[in-house]
């Protein structure tokens, strides 16, 4: 578990959203080890804002159901695990990944070999920038195309004026070089989407895609939007529940799918999700959720080996003041490479992990 602070000068810190503003952020860091002594590692977000109450799900709920299995078997038990009354995917999808991690080592392949091979060496990442004065958020926009960035996605606030201010005033930075998204994670109303969206294409902005503009499981709304604007409509926070994103589907309500692997409950399910939104004609991304380089690892398997993937994912790890890896990634051109090592392919550096853990 380790709390990492965000760069500051690459416009991370502090990361305001429509509901938070993040300086620093907390992890859960998973550590498999077979009989063997092979090890495996996960990732994930610290859930209900506990740590203990993260920790203690996957130690007395989860670890139970896996320890004595052979680890060939292991995904097998976790696509099959239920558990009455509580979404327990998360956590599946941060052991899933550790389970991996484990199987790649043992059986000395990369992950994304596991998945079926790399349809590409390196993967595009999208800029992140959270919400800034427009001046600022321009001189960010300039830096993310000049080293290489193809897409850059921002944050959306309570007042949507301000936010087509600031993407006015990045687009014209950049000479509309760079693939914009906008996210207000659920915080618009459907009468204020309409309105934003509608001034950004007068001024002939079509984002890539609005991400998660109004709550989930509002189906009927989001099939009505995409009606009502040219703007390209997507999801993140849906994809977290798989019944909310094939109704998105079968309601022919959106353009774009953002999942992640561990709300969806491992990399196996977020590839189904992909193909799911593929068969529907829907583009897909990946969401980030500032992930210290496990995660990252993982994402970056999936991507590498998903064709149905199409669009560039979201990152920050460029934006960390420190790493738990050794050997960092480093972005080139906008891009990181997929790792050709065995399992994740990443040394974890357990004295780094040991320097930011957490009593708990």
């Amino acid at each position: 578990m380790g709390v990492a602070p965000l760069e500051e000068d690459l416009g991370l810190a502090p990361y305001v959203s429509n509901h938070d503003q993040v300086e620093s952020v907390d992890r859960v860091l998973v550590r498999l080890e077979t009989d063997d002594g092979t090890v495996g590692w996960g990732e994930m977000l610290v859930a209900l804002k506990s740590a203990t109450v993260t920790k203690t799900v996957i130690e007395d709920v989860v670890a139970p159901e896996l320890i004595g299995e052979p680890i060939e078997n292991a995904h097998a038990v976790l696509e099959e695990f239920y558990y009455p009354y509580v979404r327990i995917d998360p956590f599946l999808g941060a052991v899933d990944t550790a389970v991996w991690d484990a199987l790649g080592k043992k059986t000395d392949a990369p992950i994304s070999e596991l998945l079926g091979g790399r349809v590409t060496d390196a993967v595009d990442v999208a800029f992140c920038l959270g919400i800034l004065s427009p001046d600022e958020s321009a001189t960010h926009a300039r830096e993310a195309a000049e080293a290489g960035f193809t897409a850059l996605k921002t944050k959306a606030g309570p007042d949507w004026n301000v936010d087509v201010e600031r993407l006015s005033a990045m687009y014209d930075a950049v000479d509309g070089e760079l693939d914009f998204r906008l996210d207000p994670n659920q915080g618009w109303t459907m009468t204020e989407a309409v309105r934003a969206l509608t001034r950004l294409e007068e001024q002939g902005i079509l984002l890539e895609y609005i991400e998660q503009p109004l709550r989930t499981e509002t189906f009927g709304s989001y099939a009505s939007l995409r009606s009502r604007t040219r703007t390209p409509i997507g999801v993140n926070e849906d994809t977290y529940f798989n019944g909310n994103l094939r109704q998105l589907l079968k309601a022919d309500a959106i353009d774009a799918a953002v999942v992640d692997l561990v709300p969806a409950g491992g990399l196996s399910a977020a590839r189904g999700q992909a193909a799911e939104a593929q068969a529907a004609g829907v583009s897909v991304s990946h969401h980030c959720g500032f992930d210290l380089g496990i995660k990252t690892a993982a994402m970056l398997h999936l991507v590498g080996s998903t064709p149905a993937i199409d669009l560039a994912p979201d990152s920050v790890y460029y934006g960390w003041d420190d790493y738990v890896i050794e050997n960092p990634f480093e972005v080139e051109d906008g891009a990181y490479p997929v790792p050709t090592g065995p399992g994740l392919g990443i040394t974890v550096d357990e004295s780094a992990v040991e320097r930011y853990r957490l009593d708990v």
